[in-house]
């Protein structure tokens, strides 16, 4: 299985390349330079590998939540290669990617992965190491107000940018000894992304490249919020 995966949902920028379990990636801390970075980081993984895109499998890439214009660049570049080279797409989670990276690397059994959205919230999920999937649905809110539904005696660790923006806020409610450590400096990879993406892919769960869409959780509270308005 060979998949080709991007991520720049947050400051930081990767490709990953992942060839019958090997996996090669690029990674850059580099606000504001995804554009310029992201394709040439394909080119170099590609050559190193003596690879085509045409050769691929399939394409993935990080779709949020995160940063608006840093998602429209890899949905955008990911559907864009997708469609030259006749490839389907599996759109990760990029909260589902950092929950990837605690559970390869610890033994917590439970991530609690929370992104700065800015604006005073962040962007929240909770995950189970056997499951790939959020146990809440990924939502956007003020710190104060995320849910913390998981047993009280299972062990946890905190992941993200939130965690170093509202790290006091979130301690407070998930509880300090509910939490083994508190991993604020991480940031999502595509090597998390493109492992993901083997697993869905061999489940049959990719997508045409014109489905393959960013999430933009607040465009769902604003639509929700709209809604409730509208039916009084």
């Amino acid at each position: 299985m060979r998949i080709l995966a991007l991520e720049t949902a947050t400051e930081a920028c990767s490709a990953a390349l992942y060839c019958d379990g090997e996996v090669q990636e690029r990674f850059e801390l580099a606000p504001r330079r995804h554009a310029e970075l992201i394709l040439p980081m394909v080119r170099a993984l590609l050559a190193e590998a003596g690879m085509t895109l045409g050769e691929l499998d399939a394409l993935a890439f990080g779709r949020g939540p995160g940063a608006f214009t840093s998602l429209r660049i890899a949905a955008g570049v990911a559907q864009g290669l997708a469609l030259g080279a006749d490839l389907a797409v599996v759109p990760i989670s990029t909260l589902a990617a950092l929950a990837f990276e605690v559970f390869a690397e610890s033994q917590a059994e439970y991530a609690l992965v929370a992104l700065d959205a800015r604006m005073g919230e962040v962007y929240w999920g909770v995950y189970r190491r056997d499951r790939n999937e959020s146990l809440i649905a990924e939502i956007v809110a003020a710190p104060e107000a995320v849910p913390v539904d998981f047993p009280g005696s299972a062990s946890a660790i905190g992941v993200g940018s939130g965690w170093e923006v509202h790290g006091d806020v979130l301690r407070r409610r998930v509880g300090e000894d509910r939490l083994l450590e508190i991993w604020s400096q991480r940031l999502p990879r595509a090597s998390a992304v493109v492992k993901l993406a083997a697993g869905m892919l061999a489940k049959g769960q990719a997508v045409a490249p014109e489905q393959a869409l960013p999430v933009y959780l607040r465009d769902r509270v604003a639509l929700t919020r709209t809604q409730s308005t509208a039916g009084g």
